[in-house]
């Protein structure tokens, strides 16, 4: 776990694991904790994996200025710089599948592989959560009450199913604790979201991509999942029934597998 140093700011990362490169970006307020043990884990045996916190997040340099997608996409680029790989398989999720398009789309020649996870293209067709679940996101979030802010969190990113497993809010909010995300750069984030719109740019896209979605996810409906994969040329989509938004969280097996097949087919198809 260290630092390094991108565009005159400090980028928090953590790297495990051995084989090919995989950069993964975190969605709005997640952490390089927010991956959890059983997902990072499974990928380590096969990739050398690297987990950063974004701009102001974790453990990274504080941020007070307003930022874009494109901005914290040439976050992601200078890390690659300074990690001194050349090209990387690339997994975004939520906000970070936003970076991940933009960086794609910006550097396609670093990228091997890309895996956009539970994420939004803007443009027509495309929908952020509805606005019960925005408010009731909000009202936690802004309550000053912590415990709220994360039952809230853990119930809006999850399905009911999972929700009502025995120990997994424990879990997820052991996690939420250990290194909370200050509101007013959870605020910052959700102001480039809004302003995030890849969706005429992403038929150019020619990288080997794999879409994933939960069709219970209250967050960024299926729709999103759906649509990016219509518009990018030969996409492969993969919808995960009865799940909701952490994907990667709720299914961490199969969401390796599915991460780890992925790339590993890129790679082999290379060489």
């Amino acid at each position: 776990m260290s630092h390094l140093t991108v565009a005159g700011r400090r980028l928090f990362h953590q790297r495990r694991g051995t084989g090919e490169p995989l950069l993964l970006i975190q969605g709005m307020s997640g952490t390089h904790l927010s991956w959890g043990e059983p997902f990072a884990t499974d990928l380590e045996g096969d990739f050398d994996v690297v987990a950063y916190d974004h701009r102001g997040i974790g453990r990274s340099d504080r941020v007070d200025n307003p930022f874009s997608i494109a901005d914290l996409a040439e976050d992601a680029a200078g890390l690659l710089e300074a990690l001194g790989w050349d090209t990387a398989h690339v997994l975004g999720i939520s906000m970070g599948g936003m970076v991940a398009q933009e960086l794609a789309l910006r550097h396609p020649e670093r990228i091997r592989t890309l895996a956009l996870g539970c994420t939004y293209c803007g443009g027509p067709g495309s929908a952020l959560a509805p606005q019960a679940t925005l408010m009731k996101l909000s009202a936690g979030m802004m309550s000053g009450d912590r415990e709220l802010a994360i039952r809230t969190g853990f119930e809006v990113n999850v399905s009911t199913a999972f929700a009502a497993q025995e120990g997994a809010y424990e879990t997820f909010r052991a996690m939420a604790k250990s290194l909370p995300a200050p509101v007013p750069v959870i605020m910052l984030q959700m102001q480039a979201i809004a302003g995030h719109d890849t969706s005429a740019r992403l038929p150019s896209l020619a990288v080997p991509t794999l879409v994933i979605h939960g069709d219970e996810d209250r967050m960024l409906p299926v729709a999103n999942g759906r649509l990016i994969a219509s518009l990018v040329p030969d996409a492969r989509l993969e919808v995960l029934e009865g799940v909701g938004h952490m994907f990667w969280w709720e299914r961490p097996e199969r969401s390796a597998e599915l991460v780890r097949a992925h790339a590993l087919a890129g790679a082999s198809s290379e060489s």
